[in-house]
């Protein structure tokens, strides 16, 4: 009898377990805006910024996040990218100095962070600490013989230190160079001279000093790491456009030299070993250890000017900036080119982030 009971309750106990683990579903929706994409809309100097929503089955769609939520808080103007650290969300305004903290998962707002930043761009995080690029004071225009405006650069940008247990501003890194994009790889900070400069800037977070650059070619913009290797497009005036690839481990550096009629590539990204990269409103793919870049498109979008873009989960993204006035257009295709959702966002949409 007393056996019989202890298995009873025995049993009824491994029940009890297994079906509240099951409850405990570490899959399921942390909030709203779980398991899904953030479309970051730049807005202009008198409408502020925005962020749209597609979830990932693509049939939850929502125009303007931030202001469903937090009802008449600003964004600010000009909003630049966002960066994540466990619940929350990082969105920076740069035309109002601004870094507005929410939660990733029911964006709502939690902190603003609108000291130590002056035309912040770009954060990565390490440690509890975010590193944001400064653009500071910019450079003026330089009108050359051939009369194209070409922006010489300016040496006072610097990356802010930002405390993430705090949402308060630390401490800044003097670049002595023009900062745009960043990467954290093995604590150190990579960052791309978007001007006249030839070189990749490399911080080391833990003397928060600036290391011996890499001569990569002027004009870099966009930056990927994968497997130890840094991916950099750069598409100088009048030259060829390349993908530069850095090794980490000793910093040696390879190209792809694009052919003229691939002249002003845009935008690139990295996606299980593939290299995908972007023409005017043209999408074009390599593998990582190509030595020649592709001719063939992808993709033949309808993109009048592209202005965001990226590669995930076997989906690529574009938008269009439009006339930076009224909303414009976004549109998701899968990796043969087919276009699966067409989406009308906000102002200058400029960026993908997928909240997953």
């Amino acid at each position: 009898m007393k056996l019989t009971k202890m298995f009873l309750l025995a049993l009824s106990v491994s029940l009890f377990v297994s079906c509240s683990n099951d409850d405990d579903n570490s899959n399921d929706p942390k909030g709203v805006y779980d398991n899904g994409v953030f479309i970051l809309n730049e807005g202009n100097f008198t409408s502020g910024g925005s962020v749209s929503f597609i979830s990932d089955d693509l049939n939850t769609f929502e125009q303007s996040v931030y202001s469903a939520v937090n009802g008449n808080d600003i964004i600010g103007t000009y909003v630049q990218n966002i960066f994540f650290d466990g619940d929350n969300a990082y969105i920076i305004a740069g035309g109002s100095n601004v870094i507005n903290v929410v939660n990733r998962y029911t964006f709502k707002l939690v902190a603003k962070i609108d000291s130590g930043l002056k035309n912040p761009r770009y954060g990565v995080v390490k440690n509890g600490k975010a590193y944001v690029t400064n653009a500071n004071t910019y450079a003026p225009y330089d009108k050359p013989a051939d009369d194209a405006a070409v922006i010489t650069g300016n040496t006072d940008d610097y990356v802010a230190v930002i405390n993430l247990a705090t949402n308060t501003f630390e401490s800044k890194i003097d670049l002595n160079g023009t900062a745009n994009r960043i990467v954290e790889e093995n604590g150190k900070l990579y960052i791309t001279e978007p001007y006249n400069s030839n070189k990749l800037i490399i911080v080391n977070i833990a003397t928060k000093t600036v290391e011996t650059p890499v001569t990569i070619g002027s004009s870099a913009d966009s930056v990927e790491e994968e497997d130890g290797v840094l991916y950099i497009l750069r598409s100088p005036y009048g030259n060829r456009s390349e993908i530069v690839k850095v090794k980490l481990s000793d910093k040696s550096v390879s190209k792809v030299t694009f052919p003229e009629a691939l002249d002003g590539a845009g935008y690139l990204d990295i996606e299980d070993d593939k290299i995908y990269y972007t023409v005017g409103s043209s999408v074009y793919t390599i593998n990582t250890n190509a030595t020649t870049a592709s001719l063939t498109p992808i993709i033949n979008s309808p993109v009048a000017n592209l202005y965001g873009f990226a590669v995930e989960d076997n989906r690529i993204y574009l938008a269009d900036s439009g006339d930076y006035k009224t909303n414009s257009k976004a549109y998701i295709y899968n990796l043969t080119g087919t276009l699966q959702k067409e989406l009308t966002v906000g102002i200058g949409p400029n960026g993908f982030y997928f909240n997953d």
